[in-house]
């Protein structure tokens, strides 16, 4: 495969440094700015019309702060800084954004006649009237372009809007849409931009708040509960803002009066949040700088945002109004304003809920194309029929993978989308018996709910870090916080390896039972244990063949083994830190990883670079999956979200966010069309990937969900937790007659039932054994794993 391409960055707005440097980047690798959106338009945004919406928007008359009276020391610098930005507008050939920028100044021609000659300008202003939304701002990805921000002059409370300035092309003004605005500095502006270091009162900070708070909390029910969104982001920016300009005593006051006041799933971010009392914590706190560079996403209405809006300008609240324009991204729809309930589902990551342009880009979920194998029959399946003598021909009909398999999927990916290894004649014989397999697979239900067996390991003093099952379910592998992975045979045959060199010399080549040969009975054993790590092994995965085993550790490695001599055959390093998690590709060749340094990386065993790096998330990327048709790789983060990548490019292509704790498990449905992930909020989120929404919620566990898995024909969904309990859901049910019609899919949301306990089918309690792994056999026979607490 090709060398990754560089994502788009994504559009944010950065606030500049008052010190005139710019803001301290994030570290290496850092996800923060990737792309999980097309990049921005390339049009300077014209005034809106009612049925357009819009970021940062600004009003024609923006809010004024009464008696707003600078020193007199501050009036030539903001007059000789308003001058050098209308100098640039001029060189630059934007006459229209000078002429916007000069008029909300308030400054005639004749007063600026020494620095500029008077621009031409029509009696008709270009904002827009009542009920319209003006913006200003420029998206063009280009290099040199600038947003002067949430600017308040001090020449008799004039205020002046945000503008924007770019250098030559100039870009044509053209129809509005959702405007992000890129963040360079440039070498000829940056004195400019040293100016807009964003100064209110501090002593005002509480008043602004609680005078928002007052007015959300008289609100409507229905505007309520959207309005109340905006109570954390502008809390936490208004705490840093005080905290960035060195005002620490205000700012723990104001910590001190509202931080109870925040949902409670943000709480740990308020620990964190509470630590940060100088400006220097900050600059090294990557989780802050996260937050004040990534725009927090708010979806809402358009009558709460325009009575939101109102009320700020009849309040004149200025420092609100400027954190809503810059550090957030109201994603505005037409319609009813959502319930608490449907907003409640949403909320909850680090960044807000994901923009709807997020989540519609095309997604090919279907099943690749089952290459065709004739299925023989061998004596053992004809012992129960020689009697009735019936023909071999109606064997395989009784096989349903064979069958499906011949119609293509109309929503499945290309065959050729992407190179997949070619299928070995031992990958053909093993296709063959799961075939036979599926033949004899009980048919799950709700009258008819799979046995369980439970796998624990005693003695292991909470050092078992992973586990997972060969897809015949013959071996399982742990890895465990000693640095050791182990491998165990769970059948009768044993685990064996591969003669040495001078042995195998002495083999006939040419016998029938080479194959047999070859392998060292005198090693043979149920257990092997493989050394290599320096640190525990948390992710652990087993190729399709059962030929190669995958490791992942605190080392920042990840180790391919052998199984045929019980041997590394290679250590892959990228990551720079502990890699959380890894899994194979269904058709093998390919693996994912995940790790501390917030990115996952796809590898190819023949490379020991990454072939694409997928980067977006804002936290550590805790657990990954490949999608059945290997097109998409699914990552949960300790951002609360989860992602969808594109194998093919690297895009992001699905954000979701609802979680209210970092996501843990992950598991496709086996057609496909559907996701679930748990995370430490005892939730089990359900996913529609095409569409985008989420379609449930499962309600039921008390602690971290470690595992989920569908059943071989996706009527059951299993999960397990940290709580000792397996729990089993209806699938099937869980899915059905789902809302997913035009209006539904506009505007992102749908309304889940109040209670998920009838799609409970089943708990299952361990005694002391959290469940961290959930494995279906080719029968549908559960397999569960964990190990033994005595606390």
């Amino acid at each position: 495969m090709a060398a990754l391409p560089e994502e788009p960055a994504e559009a944010v707005t950065v606030k500049p440094d008052p010190d005139g440097g710019a803001p301290p980047p994030p570290p290496p690798q850092s996800p923060a700015n990737s792309a999980s959106a097309p990049p921005p338009s390339s049009t300077a945004a014209a005034p809106l019309t009612d049925g357009e919406a819009a970021v940062g928007t600004t009003d024609s008359k923006p809010p004024v702060v009464p008696n707003a009276q600078p020193a007199a020391s501050q009036l030539p610098t903001d007059r000789q800084t308003l001058l050098a930005v209308l100098q640039f507008l001029r060189r630059s050939n934007l006459r229209e954004s000078e002429e916007i920028l000069r008029r909300e100044a308030r400054l005639l021609s004749d007063e600026v006649a020494a620095d500029l000659s008077p621009s031409a300008s029509g009696g008709q202003a270009t904002h827009g009237g009542e009920g319209q939304e003006p913006t200003l701002g420029v998206a063009a990805p280009g290099p040199g372009e600038v947003l002067l921000s949430s600017v308040t002059f001090g020449q008799a409370g004039a205020a002046v809007a945000p503008a924007a300035v770019t250098a030559p092309p100039a870009v044509p003004l053209g129809p509005a849409g959702k405007v992000g605005v890129l963040m360079e500095d440039q070498p000829d502006v940056s004195a400019v931009l040293s100016a807009y270091n964003q100064q209110g009162d501090p002593a005002l900070y509480e008043d602004y708040y609680s005078g928002l708070k007052h007015f959300i909390e008289c609100a409507l029910d229905c505007h309520r509960a959207e309005l109340s969104q905006l109570f954390y982001p502008l809390f936490v920016h208004m705490y840093l803002e005080l905290v960035y300009n060195g005002h620490e005593n205000e700012a723990k006051s104001f910590f001190e009066k509202f931080h109870g006041d925040q949902e409670c799933y943000y709480q740990d971010d308020l620990r964190v949040l509470s630590s940060l009392t100088k400006k220097e914590h900050m600059r090294g706190n990557e989780t802050m700088l996260d937050f004040r560079t990534s725009k927090f996403v708010l979806r809402i209405s358009r009558d709460s945002y325009q009575l939101l809006k109102r009320h700020l300008q009849e309040k004149q609240n200025n420092q609100i109004w400027n954190i809503v324009q810059e550090h957030l991204y109201i994603d505005i729809f037409d319609g009813m304003p959502r319930s608490k309930q449907q907003i409640d589902a949403m909320v909850g990551s680090l960044a807000g809920e994901a923009k709807r342009e997020a989540n519609k880009a095309k997604v090919f979920f279907g099943l690749l194309k089952e290459p065709e194998i004739e299925l023989p029959l061998d004596d053992e399946d004809e012992e129960g029929e020689n009697e009735e003598g019936k023909p071999k021909k109606k064997k395989p009909k009784k096989d349903s993978m064979g069958s499906k398999s011949k119609k293509q999927d109309p929503n499945a990916p290309p065959q050729n989308r992407i190179p997949l290894p070619e299928l070995k004649d031992s990958d053909k014989l093993d296709k063959i018996m799961n075939m036979k397999e599926a033949t004899k697979r009980v048919r799950l239900g709700p009258d008819c709910l799979p046995s369980i067996c439970f796998y624990t390991f005693l003695n292991a003093y909470q050092g078992l870090t992973a586990v997972d099952f060969t897809d015949d379910s013959s071996m399982i592998v742990g890895g465990f916080a000693d640095s050791t992975v182990r491998v165990w045979s769970v059948t009768p045959k044993k685990l064996r390896s591969v003669k040495s060199a001078a042995d195998l010399s002495l083999i006939d080549k040419e016998s029938d039972d080479v194959l047999e040969r070859i392998m060292d009975e005198k090693t043979a054993s149920e257990l092997k244990i493989l050394y290599g790590h320096s640190g525990p092994v948390y992710g652990t995965s087993f190729s399709p063949d059962r030929n190669y085993l995958l490791s992942s550790s605190e080392d920042g490695t990840i180790r391919l083994w052998s199984l045929l001599t019980f041997s590394c055959l290679v250590g892959y390093k990228g990551h720079n830190y502990p890699v959380w998690d890894t899994q194979f590709s269904p058709y093998g060749y390919y693996f994912v990883s995940g790790g501390h340094d917030r990115v996952a990386r796809l590898w190819a065993t023949d490379h020991y670079q990454p072939l694409r790096i997928f980067a977006g998330h804002l936290a550590d990327v805790t657990c990954t999956r490949f999608h059945s048709n290997s097109n998409y790789v699914a990552t949960g983060s300790a951002d609360r979200t989860v992602r969808l990548w594109d194998v093919l490019n690297g895009n992001c292509v699905r954000i979701f966010t609802g979680h209210k704790g970092p996501v843990h498990s992950l598991a496709f449905s086996p057609n496909g069309r559907f996701l679930a992930s748990g995370a430490t909020d005892g939730r089990v989120l359900l996913w529609d990937i095409g569409h985008g929404l989420m379609v449930g919620e499962l309600k039921g566990h008390t602690d971290t969900i470690c595992a989920l898995r569908f059943s071989r024909d996706g009527e059951i969904l299993a999960s397990g937790s940290m709580d000792n309990t397996v729990k089993l859901w209806d699938a099937v049910k869980a899915f059905e007659d789902l809302e997913t019609d035009d209006f539904t899919t506009a505007t992102g949301h749908i309304n889940l039932p109040e209670s998920s306990q009838d799609l409970l089918l089943g708990t299952y309690m361990t005694k002391s054994t959290p469940v961290i792994h959930l494995h279906f056999t080719r029968r549908n026979l559960l397999l569960s794993a964990g190990a033994y607490s005595s606390q």
